[in-house]
């Protein structure tokens, strides 16, 4: 075996126990996910166990992510990303990042609605979005204001503040959003000399 294969290997396990830290998962509820046993999962993590497709593939399923992606493989010079769509109460959010703790960046269809509804049910919670609108009208509850997006215009805003969105069009909304997880603005302005 190569020694580069055997340093890829070797990351794995540490690899697999940052990932769960990272998620805020135990080893009972990862194993409570997979199937193993939770002295499987310690050891696969310790590097006491040398991890295999057995043990690999539970893994990328409950965490949602590639298998390639999950071990840290070397890239393939393919850089296509092949997004597989999520279906959530009729809203469908396709992920185009790979990378689960930075920047997430996602393309959103939200269908016509029956009925727009007069108040917006908002929330808050930690992070920074930025979103572009690709197609439909957008109507994005921010506080106490209400903006109405058409396509080519772009917002962006702190998740502190009270947000809530919903298509106000009578076709499909199409969106690019950009969430940085603990606030990161999504853009640096550069300065003119």
């Amino acid at each position: 075996m190569t020694d580069n294969l055997n340093a890829i290997l070797h990351a794995v396990g540490p690899r697999l126990r940052a990932l769960r830290k990272q998620r805020g998962s135990t080893l009972e509820q990862v194993a409570e996910l997979t199937g193993m046993s939770v002295s499987t999962l310690s050891r696969v993590e310790s590097g006491q166990r040398r991890p295999t497709l057995e043990v690999l593939l539970p893994l990328a399923q409950a965490y949602r992510m590639p298998l390639d992606e999950l071990v840290g493989a070397p890239a393939t010079g393919d850089p296509r990303v092949h997004p597989r769509p999520v279906n959530r109460d009729g809203v469908v959010w396709v992920p185009l990042s790979r990378d689960p703790g930075g920047h997430r960046a996602f393309k959103q269809v939200l269908p016509v609605p029956a009925k727009v509804p007069e108040r917006l049910d908002q929330q808050v919670h930690e992070g920074h979005e930025w979103l572009y609108v690709l197609t439909g009208t957008l109507r994005l509850a921010l506080g106490d204001r209400d903006f109405l997006l058409r396509a080519g215009e772009a917002a962006e805003f702190d998740t502190r503040v009270p947000h809530a969105m919903a298509n106000a069009g009578r076709q499909p909304l199409e969106l690019l959003i950009i969430f940085g997880p603990q606030g990161e603005r999504v853009h640096l302005r550069a300065r003119t000399t």
